[in-house]
């Protein structure tokens, strides 16, 4: 409730956009609390922020938790900074504890997860990991034309340290779901195996435009028509494809986009997820087939651009059965499930044995101002993420 203070929006929410003054000053307070936990922070070169808590061998690789504190432009209270400040909680527990772990703790506060501002999305991550090259990604510009470098100079948080080349123990990232299962199921923690694949495309119809009057319906080409039904074929091959099979229209563009008007052309995208690839590459053509067979009947051509794309991801099994095991003897009903969300862990799982904690959010809202979660569910999540990074890290003495 503290760090939400930032940014808070008139119905409860946060607006923090990445590498913007307010999460500059979010950065500032969350390092301090760090500091006070008696961390030693390191800050890389794409602004990423490492709070460590030293271990009896500190020569080890550490065990990370973390996630991101940038929010949506309308965005909640928990999503990202659960896991941040989970961590924070877990450090703070030891320290009460006296607890001492063989290898090393850190938090990390990943830039820009949401990629709202800049694109691309899970950026300090992605970097971190080599999937983005430094310099090209602090030459990316948000609608102002401020660029992330300069942003990450404004703020102070363009940081010294070498960026990632170094190994890790392990990674788990605590985070609310995000979705309606575990609330629908009545459970308190997902064991998150692993991440939907997901493939976005940009589809362009173009028909005739034609005054809606003197037009026989049987002579239109009717661009929006054949859309819509390009949207419901879009839904049905994700009901095809369950119980991971994701489908949705989300933005659509009509012109001339006039009352008396038959509409001729039609721009919309398509996202489509599953967490099996072969699945999803078999969604992907019987889209493309129907679209194509849609356009045929109606006389439309059609443009289909696929514009992102990411590999399904599945999560270290030993990593995946810690956390389970952690809930077990913590006696709290938890059950197996994907992410249907992009996350930080997605990239994390390519360099280190990687795993999620999940809890429940009021209704599965999220990506919003009124995005809640029970202080019994954080807290239940945060006792997981415990056990797992001392079950990982080793402990010494008591």
């Amino acid at each position: 409730m503290e760090l939400a203070k930032i940014g808070a929006t008139p119905k409860g929410g946060v607006r923090r956009l990445a590498l913007s003054e307010l999460d500059g000053q979010a950065r500032r307070l969350l390092i301090e609390w760090c500091r006070q936990a008696g961390c030693s922070i390191t800050i890389d070169g794409i602004g990423n922020v490492f709070a460590r808590r030293a271990g009896q061998d500190d020569t080890l690789p550490p065990v990370i938790t973390g996630s991101h504190i940038d929010t949506q432009p309308s965005g909640g209270k928990f999503d990202g900074n659960f896991g941040v400040l989970a961590g924070l909680e877990v450090l703070r527990t030891l320290n009460d504890r006296r607890v001492r772990t063989r290898a090393p703790l850190e938090v990390a506060v990943w830039t820009n997860e949401e990629g709202s501002r800049f694109a691309p999305v899970m950026m300090g991550s992605g970097v971190f990991i080599g999937e983005f090259a430094l310099q090209d990604v602090l030459q990316r510009q948000d609608i102002d034309g401020i660029s992330v470098g300069a942003a990450l100079a404004q703020i102070g948080f363009a940081g010294p340290a070498p960026i990632g080349a170094r190994k890790i123990a392990a990674y788990f990232e605590a985070h609310i779901e995000q979705g309606p299962v575990l609330e629908d199921s009545a459970k308190v923690i997902g064991v998150v195996t692993g991440a939907l694949g997901l493939r976005w495309y940009d589809v362009i119809v173009t028909g005739q435009d034609a005054h809606a009057g003197p037009t026989p319906m049987r002579l239109r080409k009717d661009a929006l028509l054949a859309a819509a039904r390009m949207n419901i074929e879009v839904n049905a091959i994700a009901q095809r494809f369950q119980p991971n099979g994701r489908g949705t229209v989300g933005f659509m563009q009509v012109a001339p986009n006039s009352r008396n008007v038959v509409p001729g052309t039609a721009k919309f995208s398509v996202d489509l997820r599953h967490a099996d690839d072969t699945q999803l590459e078999a969604m992907e053509q019987d889209m493309r087939a129907a679209f194509a067979r849609i356009a045929q009947e109606a006389g439309l051509s059609l443009a289909i651009e696929r514009v992102s794309s990411y590999p399904a991801c599945r999560f270290d099994a030993a990593c995946v059965a810690a956390v389970r095991r952690a809930a077990s003897e913590l006696d709290l009903s938890h059950m197996d499930i994907v992410s249907g969300a992009g996350h930080d862990a997605i990239y994390l799982a390519r360099v280190a044995p990687t795993s999620m904690i999940f809890v429940p959010c009021e209704g599965g809202i999220s990506h919003n101002e009124i995005e809640n979660a029970k202080a019994e569910d954080l807290a239940a999540g945060a006792n997981v993420l415990l056990h797992v990074m001392l079950a990982r890290a080793g402990v010494v003495s008591e």
